[in-house]
């Protein structure tokens, strides 16, 4: 007799073997014709420019964790209202207690200026310029 974990090792490796099977009989199948644009970095037909390596900024991050918040929100609200009227005021105070820190949040977010895609850019000051500033006294 089986235990319960050889039945799931059993499934884990019928599941693998699944994949395995799959994905040689899809490289057996699917025509190989390599060229120079399939191979470059972007298929689009654009050339790439600079290093790989581009930083980019956080405001991007910011905003992708704001929607990650809001679209969370959405999903506990959703189940929330359609058993509202079996839930009682005690789950109605706790839904506008979670919606009030949730818009607490995005305020803060939008007095920081994070939801702003358009930010000027720092001054970086050169050392040409405080050169001129220095001989000109």
């Amino acid at each position: 007799m089986l235990t319960e974990y050889g039945v799931i090792l059993i499934f884990l490796i019928i599941g693998f073997i699944f994949v395995g099977i799959g994905i040689f009989v899809s490289a057996l199948i699917r025509p190989n014709k390599p060229n120079p644009i399939k191979n470059s970095t972007y298929e689009s037909g654009e050339e790439p420019i600079g290093s790989p390596w581009v930083k980019f900024n956080t405001r991007f991050y910011i905003i992708a964790l704001a929607f990650i918040i809001f679209d969370v929100e959405v999903v506990l609200l959703f189940p929330w209202a359609v058993v509202f009227k079996d839930l009682g005021w005690f789950a109605f105070w706790g839904m506008v207690v979670f919606v009030l820190i949730l818009t607490l949040g995005l305020v803060y977010d939008w007095a920081k200026g994070y939801l702003d895609w358009d930010k000027p850019q720092p001054y970086i000051p050169k050392l040409e310029d405080l050169v001129d500033k220095y001989e000109k006294k």
